[in-house]
Formats: C-alpha cells, structure tokens, sequence
C-alpha cells in the first residue's frame, strides 16, 4: 500500500483543529495518509473531526487535548505504535531470531557482544519538568546522562516506550541491562539490585537543569530477580534491640521529670521575654528536612550585625542582606521589621512552600531563622537583584529584547512548575517585578511564597474545583480584576499578574504610575496602532514581528475574562515560539558583561541587533512617547 506522509509538527500552528484538512490533499484513495499535526497550539474543534479509515491523524501535545473525553480527541492524542516517537533500537532481536533467550531473559538491544541474553530491570520513569517538548533529538544526551550516573555503559540501558502525560510530563520505561562480562548467570546479583533502586527510590542522580526533577513510578522485578525482597533488610527483631528498648523506657521515665522541669523553664523565660512582639516559637513544627535552623547569632554574623554596608533591598516585609555563612556560601537574608505586613502565617507558608518546591526558574530557601523575637528567610544569593531594579527610569544598565525574553520565559516556566508539578499545585498570588529575581547569568527565579495558597484538591464526589475562596490579598496593579471582586482565587490570577509583568518588560512602566494604569494604557495604544510610542525606548533594535507576537501575549494574559486568558502551559509555548523566531546570535547570547547589580562595577552597553537578517527590525529610540517612564513613583507593597 502506497503510505503518504504530511508532516507539520513543532509548527506553533494556532486556533481550531482543521478537520477538513485531507480533503484539501489530492492522493489516492487506496493509498493511506498520515497528518502530523503534534506539538503545536491548536486548542478547539469546530465541526465534526471524523477523517476516512485510511487517514491516520495525529494532534498528541496540543492544549485541545487537554479535552479528551470529548468529540473523539483521545483517538487523536494518544501514542500509537510510537513508530514515529522514537527509533527502533531493538534491532538485534530482529538478527537472532534463530536463538531464544530463557523465560525473563531477553537479548541486549545494542549489546557489544551478538545475540546476547541477559535479564533486565524494569523501571517506570517519569521527568516531571523537562525543558523540551519534542524528545527524539534528546534521547541520547539522557542515555549518557543516565548511564553515567549509574556507572553503566550505554549499552546496559534501552528505552523501551515512552508518553508524554498532562504536565507536560514524560513518562518512559526503562530496561537495564547487566555487563555482558559481569557474571556468568547473565543477571545482576542483589546487591547491585538494591543500589540500582536505592539510587532510583532516593532521587540520587546528579542534578541536571535541562532534564529537570524525576520520579520513579515503579521498579519491577522478574525473572531472576522475582525473589529479592526489599523488605526483608528490616525484618525480626533482634536481642540487642529488645534490649535497648527495655532500657529505653526506664531512662525515659526517669529523665520525664527533668524534661518537664526544663520545658517549665522555658516558657516562663519566654513569657518574660522582653520583646515588642510576641510570638509562639515554631521551631518543634518546622523541622523540614532540607531546610537549616538558623541562629540569631550565625545570621548576624553572617551580616557583619546587620551592617547598613550589607543591606541589597527592602520592601514591605523588612530589609535583605547579603550575607556570607561560615562555610563561604553567599546568601541573601530576609529579615522582618517591628510591625512587619509578613504575619507568622505567611512566615510559615514560605518555609513549608519552598522547603518542597525545586525548580531552576524558583528561589532556592537555604533556611530560617526563628528566635528571639525575630523572623528572618535565607535564601540563595541573586546577584543581579530584582527584575524592577534593571527596568527603573533610574538604572545605571539595561535590558535588549533578547534577555527580556528570556526573563520572562524564565518566570512563566517557573509558574507552571508551580501550577502542574507542585503537588499540590500552588497559587503564587503576588507575581510581580520585585518578585522575580536574576541570577549571575540573569537567569529568571520567582521568589517570595508568603501570599501563596495551595490549590484545590479532590473532593469526595471525584470532582476538583476550579477555584479557592479567599480574601483578596497582593499588589495594586497585579490584581487580577475577577479575583478582586469575587475573592476567587485560580491559576488564571497568576497569568493575569505575569502578563502585567510582560506588559512592564515592554515598556519599562510601572503598574500603576501617575494615575494611570499599564494594562489600559498598553491596550489603548495597541488599538489604535500606536504600540511603539510606548515601548521601552533603552530595548534598542528588535524584530517587528517577534514584538508584535509579545504585546499580543501580554495582553491576552491581560485579559478581563479569566476564560480568554491562555493557560500557564500555553504562555510557555508561545514564548519558547517567539524566542525560536529570534535571530540565533540575538536569542542565545549577547555582548553585555554579566557583572552583578550589587557590586558596584557598571555594566557595557547592550548590543543592538545587527542588519544582516532579512528579518525586520524596529527600534524605539527615536519614536515619539517612547519614553514613558516613570522612575520616581515609590513601589507599592503587598497588602
């Protein structure tokens, strides 16, 4: 039969699922099609998707298949035979069909030695925020990355399938093989069983940014294996242990009246603790594994005394230190001020958030202080301080296009971690400039969790909400407007703010500034086709194009009507879009020094992009308005 191949994958294809699509295709009836139409942004049907039995039509990785369970999608969206996921490394089974391998052996797919039988491992494997969509161009870059952490040879590890789930998350299966030298059974002994699957069950690999976070969904055991108990290791109790025990108990009895003597003590001393605030100390519920118990005495040494030399910021919480911890490590501390707006609920809510939470594109918390009366969070060290900091009227170095794009590639992709792979997924409530910090290398962290919520759960009827009732809590010109007046809060609050962080990367304005306010102001000039007047006039040149596509996004994020606005997932796709549409020189890299903001050397000018492209180019520099902006108008803190 006569196949025919239309291939239009990774395309960024928009709006409805063409569903008459083979009609427009001239080929033979007896003949079969295949229509690739994967990993792009179709997100509705209209009309009936009801294509012939010979045509073959593929939608996996588009927001509509976010609706399986209607109109048929799911005989759409689904992983057919994988003929086209992945190659087939599997050839030597298909050279050795003269051999067969005893029950729960089967040959090494790539084994350096023909035909060889071994008995493998199988693992279930998920990466739950990889940074790619498309996965064939990397399969081995994570084979080594695999094997290598696992002292293996390429050979000992075959994919066998692999699916992308809701996330996007990709979920593989996996089979290790033995070394074809390693035993004369063909087999792994225990002993290496047991490391495999402690380095698996411990999250023991090395971390990789690209590959991002993993989980193991299952290790199977068959064959050969089927007998190895992982139980077993903790099983009878031995004479020693009786022993201690019994002995246990009678110290503990003894030592009950010291401890409750000394408990006594303490709370009397608290009690009479002479301090403005009082609070209950939270130390005995936040012991977090991961996160360090800091003392007063290590963060104000760590500051020089909280030296005025060493403050980098302040806010409505209180001020943030540079600070420098025994073991050199570089740090930045948060410490409350008298009659800070940060309560003990939200202190609590950022430690127990972020102890939980590891992602690239999130502030990493090193640990907490909380005694004597003070509330202090130390988190890792950015030394490029705030987004705000780089886009005020009053900043000594400047942004080009290229790295605003990637800062706010950086800071959604942050944001659906915390939507989709939080579990439970999270609400930020409070994205904002300040909020969003750079790197050494201006890498984009969305920091400050204090606002934060949890999102909805399931309930008992199977069902999930699609929203939490709350009281209104944030920034004045982030606020998403329906939050704002039905107190409910969704994952659609979160695009809004991140939209008015956009709009701000485009203009340099603040949210609300003289009155007026960036999200109207914007989509005014939009409308009447006088965009450029308001982009920010120190971006220097950029692509017309690239720039129409960001306003448009933002204002789309923007959008009063939560259900217009894109899904977190969405906004990804169409940045990571926009920044493959980028001149290759201008979307990667760029000539400005990568010196930090807080140490006092200034920063080379940002380069303009260059005139050999065919690309068209635009600059705001010599636009009349182009300059509006407003340095001088105080920021607003959180409510």
């Amino acid at each position: 039969m006569l196949v025919y191949c239309r291939s239009l994958q990774n395309n960024f294809l928009t709006g409805p699922v063409p569903t008459n699509i083979w009609q427009n295709m001239s080929f033979d009836a007896s003949a079969k099609l295949n229509i690739d139409l994967r990993n792009n942004a179709f997100s509705r049907i209209e009309g009936n998707l009801n294509p012939p039995v010979n045509v073959t039509l593929r939608l996996g990785g588009n927001p509509v298949c976010r609706n399986a369970n209607s109109l048929n999608i799911s005989l759409f969206c689904g992983s057919e035979s994988g003929e086209d996921d992945m190659p087939n490394l599997n050839s030597s089974k298909m050279e050795c069909t003269s051999q067969s391998c005893p029950m729960g052996y089967e040959y090494i797919p790539a084994s350096p030695v023909p035909c060889f039988c071994a008995a493998p491992l199988r693992i279930g494997y998920r990466l739950k925020s990889p940074s790619f969509s498309y996965f064939p161009p990397y399969i081995r870059p994570f084979e080594v990355y695999l094997t290598s952490s696992l002292n293996f040879n390429l050979y000992q590890l075959y994919i066998d399938s692999y699916v992308w789930d809701k996330g996007p998350r990709l979920r593989m299966y996996l089979k290790l093989f033995p070394s074809v030298n390693s035993t004369p059974f063909n087999s792994f002994n225990e002993s290496e069983v047991r490391r495999i699957r402690d380095i698996y069950a411990s999250w023991s690999f090395r971390g990789s940014d690209f590959f991002g976070p993993y989980e193991l969904l299952n290790f199977t055991l068959l064959g050969p294996y089927a007998n190895i108990d992982f139980g077993s290791e903790n099983k009878g109790i031995s004479t020693g242990i009786v022993v201690a025990v019994v002995v246990g108990g009678v110290a503990c009895a003894v030592a009950t009246s010291v401890i409750i003597t000394i408990i006594m003590k303490r709370r009397y001393a608290r009690h009479h603790r002479a301090v403005s605030r009082k609070r209950l100390s939270t130390k005995a519920s936040m012991k977090i594994e991961g996160v360090r118990d800091f003392t007063f005495k290590e963060a104000a040494l760590a500051t020089d005394n909280f030296n005025s030399s060493t403050q980098v910021g302040q806010g409505g919480y209180g001020k943030v230190y540079k600070g420098t911890l025994s073991d050199k490590t570089v740090v930045a501390i948060k410490r409350a001020e008298e009659g800070s707006l940060q309560g003990q609920k939200e202190f609590l809510t950022e430690i127990k958030l972020l102890s939980r939470l590891h992602h690239r594109n999130l502030v990493s918390l090193v640990g907490y202080c909380d005694e004597e009366g003070e509330q202090m969070l130390v988190y890792e060290f950015m030394p490029n301080g705030t987004l705000r900091d780089w886009l005020s009227a009053k900043a000594k170095n400047t942004l080009n296009f290229g790295m605003r794009l990637r800062i706010a590639l950086g800071s959604a992709k942050g944001i659906l971690y915390l939507h989709t792979e939080a579990n439970p997924p999270v609400f930020h409530r409070d994205i904002k400039a300040t909020n969003i910090l750079l790197d050494s290398n201006l890498n984009a962290k969305v920091s400050d969790f204090g606002l934060s919520r949890l999102a909805p759960v399931l309930e008992e009827d199977g069902t999930v909400p699609d929203h939490v009732s709350t009281v209104v809590k944030g920034t004045p010109g982030y606020l998403d407007p329906e939050y704002f007046l039905t107190h409910k809060l969704t994952d659609k609050s979160d695009v809004y703010s991140l939209g008015v962080v956009f709009l701000e990367l485009l203009t340099g304005m603040h949210p609300i500034w003289h009155g007026k306010n960036i999200v109207r102001e914007v989509k005014t000039a939009y409308e009447s086709g006088m965009v450029l007047s308001i982009i920010d006039s120190r971006m220097g040149w950029y692509p017309a194009e690239c720039m129409e596509r960001m306003v448009s996004l933002a204002l789309s994020c923007c959008n009063d009507e939560p259900e217009k606005r894109p899904s977190m997932l969405d906004v990804v796709r169409q940045l990571e879009y926009v920044l493959k549409m980028m001149p290759e020189t201008d979307s990667v890299s760029s000539s400005i020094e990568l010196v930090p903001l807080y140490s006092g050397k200034s920063l080379t000018s940002s380069s303009s992009y260059g005139g050999t492209s065919n690309e068209v180019y635009v600059s705001s520099l010599n636009v009349t308005g182009s300059d509006l902006v407003s340095g001088v108008i105080p920021s607003i803190s959180p409510r």
